[in-house]
Parts: C-alpha cells; sequence; structure tokens
C-alpha cells in the first residue's frame, strides 16, 4: 500500500534535517529517510566530536563552485546568525576556537538533538534503516520506492550527500537519482583531504609523523591559505594542507612557506652577529622542531656549516627549501578520509532562489551532492543549513 506525504526527504544528514523541520514548519507533512541507524551521523563526529557548526565569517568567497555565484542567495536568505540564534534559542553552549570557527563546548550531539526537536515540533516523521530502492515521477509528484514501502510525495528533496566518508554510509545515490531525471552531475573528487607523497620524500619525511609547524600553503592558481601544516606517516595533513587540497589538481605542486611570518634568511644573519660559531642545524633548531631541522638537512642535502659563514648560493638554497618548498603529491587519500565532496549536482540545472531542478516540478537538491563546496571552518555546514532552508520554504 502507498502512503501519501506532501515532502520526502532523502538523507538525515545536515541538510536533510533543516530541510524536513522547515517544510514541516510551514504545515507541509514530511517524511525524512535515511537508511543509516542514526540521524546526523557526519555531524556527531565533526570536529573532534564538538561539531563546527557554523563560520563567523562565512560568504560566497569561502566557497568553491563551477558557478560561484550560485551560493549566494541561499547564504544571504539564511546567515550564520541565523543558525546562531537557533543554537542560542536551545540553549547549546559555544566558543570560537580559531578563524571564527564556531564549536559547542560540550558535544556535537546538542545540534543533532536540536535540529530533531525542530523536526518533531514541526510534526516530521523520521524514519531510519530504510534504504531507496527506487524513485519513480508521478503526474503530480514522485513515488519513492523504499524497503519499508511506497511513498507518494508532491515534493522531493535529494539531501543524502557526496563520497566522503563512506564509512558513515556514503554512496552516490543523490548523483544517480540527478542523472536519472535529466540533471548533469560534474565529475566528482575527494576535498579537504590529505596528499601523500612520493616514495622518496615519504621515507624521509614519516619520521616527522605527528610534527606540526606554521606555514602558507599555495596551489597552482594562487589561493593560499596560512594555517598549520601537519606531518603523517603517510604525507602532509593539517588544516594547510585540508584547505589547499580542494584547489589541487593531480601532477600540481603545491608550495609551502614554513616561515610565513618572517624570512628565516635575515633571522640567521641576525642570530650570526651574534653567535657566528653556531651551526645551521643548531640554529635552525631554535625555530623549528628539531627532528624536522634532521630531516630536512637529509632531504635537501643541505651542508652544515656555521652560520657566520653562510653563503650567497646556501642562503638562496635555503630560502627556496623553507620559503618555497615545491612538493607534487602523489595524490590524496582519496573519499576514505576527505571531509567533503568537490564536484556532484551541476548547479546550472538548479534554480539558486529555491534549490529545486528547473526542469522538474518539485525535485529539490540541497547539501554536500550540489556543486558547492566550502573551506574547512564550518563553512561546509552553513551551506547545508542555509540550502536546507531555502528549499524548506518551498517543498
Amino acid at each position: 500500500m502507498t502512503e501519501n506525504v506532501d515532502v520526502v526527504v532523502i538523507g538525515a544528514g545536515a541538510a536533510g534535517l533543516m530541510c524536513a523541520a522547515e517544510a514541516g514548519k510551514r504545515g507541509r507533512s514530511v517524511r525524512l529517510l535515511d537508511h543509516g541507524k542514526k540521524a546526523g551521523r557526519k555531524i556527531i563526529i565533526s570536529g573532534g566530536g564538538r561539531c563546527n557548526f557554523t563560520n563567523m565569517y562565512a560568504e560566497p568567497a569561502n566557497y568553491l563552485s563551477q558557478n560561484p555565484h550560485f551560493c549566494k542567495s541561499a547564504l544571504a536568505q539564511y546567515t550564520q546568525w541565523d543558525f546562531i540564534a537557533m543554537v542560542d534559542k536551545h540553549g547549546i553552549a559555544y566558543h570560537e576556537k580559531t578563524l571564527g570557527q564556531l564549536f559547542c563546548d560540550d558535544s556535537a550531539h546538542q545540534i543533532v538533538d536540536m535540529l530533531l526537536k525542530e523536526c518533531d515540533d514541526a510534526g516530521v516523521k523520521v524514519q531510519l534503516r530504510t534504504e531507496i530502492l527506487g524513485v519513480e515521477k508521478l503526474d503530480n509528484g514522485f513515488l519513492v520506492k523504499t524497503s519499508q514501502g511506497e511513498l507518494a510525495c508532491t515534493s522531493l528533496v535529494v539531501a543524502c550527500g557526496g563520497l566522503s566518508m563512506p564509512k558513515l554510509g556514503a554512496t552516490p545515490l543523490g548523483y544517480q537519482i540527478a542523472e536519472q531525471f535529466g540533471l548533469n552531475v560534474l565529475p566528482t573528487r575527494a576535498g579537504l583531504v590529505p596528499f601523500t607523497l612520493q616514495p622518496e620524500q615519504k621515507e624521509v619525511l614519516a619520521e616527522l609523523s605527528g610534527v606540526s609547524v606554521d606555514s602558507y600553503a599555495t596551489a597552482k592558481d594562487g589561493t593560499g591559505f596560512k594555517e598549520a601544516l601537519l606531518f603523517t606517516h603517510r604525507g602532509l595533513s593539517g588544516p594547510a594542507v585540508l584547505q589547499v587540497s580542494s584547489y589541487w589538481q593531480p601532477g600540481e605542486a603545491v608550495t609551502f612557506d614554513l616561515s610565513p611570518q618572517e624570512s628565516l634568511i635575515d633571522w640567521l644573519l641576525e642570530q650570526a652577529k651574534t653567535q657566528p660559531q653556531l651551526t645551521l642545524k643548531n640554529a635552525l633548531a631554535r625555530k623549528f622542531p628539531k627532528s624536522m631541522v634532521e630531516a630536512w638537512i637529509k632531504l635537501h642535502q643541505l651542508p652544515n656549516p656555521a652560520i657566520g659563514q653562510l653563503s650567497n648560493k646556501l642562503r638562496e638554497q635555503l630560502n627556496t627549501v623553507l620559503h618555497q618548498w615545491q612538493v607534487i603529491p602523489s595524490g590524496t587519500e582519496g573519499y576514505r578520509t576527505a571531509e567533503v565532496t568537490l564536484g556532484g549536482v551541476d548547479t546550472n540545472g538548479l534554480s539558486s532562489k529555491t534549490m529545486a531542478a528547473k526542469n522538474v516540478d518539485g525535485l529539490y537538491f540541497i547539501g554536500e551532492v550540489v556543486d558547492v563546496t566550502g573551506w574547512l571552518g564550518g563553512f561546509n555546514f552553513q551551506w547545508a543549513w542555509s540550502s536546507g532552508w531555502l528549499a524548506g520554504q518551498y517543498a
């Protein structure tokens, strides 16, 4: 027997929860479906379990998309301040960590509980452990076939995310539904993801696993991020790397300035005035972890003279390997550890004012499944809230 509802939302993640609650507030009968055991699984593990739920400085410039203007409408209609107001309304304590990033003081579960409460208050029925077996177009809506029976609806919202973090149940379902209804899907790849290194670099730098240093990472297109660089046993990670990875293409170099605050050559010359006999290795160890200095000298085959005797050639070499260290990653760690999926449903097929498909009445796409990807630091959650809220006003 087919059950009739106004709206079916596929995916009980950040965008789906927000959309379902908003549609319910308009008096629509809403069914929120997810194949997992829990709603908001990605929210729960985010931010080390404290959920970096938005960023105070969120604006369109913080997002990647083939159409950089597409996200403007949603972000303007439902801002970070609107979501913060909801967090305040529910009495959730939070703090700014760095760079406008807001985290729960206590637990990410509070954000999920808040959204579920909003859904419950709006009369939304959340149905978990429900597989989507197929979707068909009806004259006045859609037929959604699930492992728990069939649902007929006038509006169908696809909020089932991208391909990142497959352990949390990520699938290509959203892209498949888009293609089924004639929407273009742009090529996808892992974003906000650690780099892996070429064997010769990996062998030397693996000894630095766990070491973190300040850096300024720059992609080939000139986009740069001044944040921490973390060495891992596989390659490079940390905020600077995750950020720049979204702008990187295979085969391209990424440039790292390992002393973005000051010129190391000038600093060494100053040190040489008072301690000319100090070796280069011991001098650099005052600025960087000792293990990193040793690895650097080995990796770049640097001599170790007294700093009072630095040749012009060595100064230039040091300037290059410390301020303009170029790395051509062998790849990334892929969707397994990626925080987001780049690419996805082509925004040219969607209305930026409603998130609806232009050529299919009643079909909406929101959140990560769409070709809009934010920077690290709460921006992707804000896109989920904004796009979900917007679709919820029309679905």
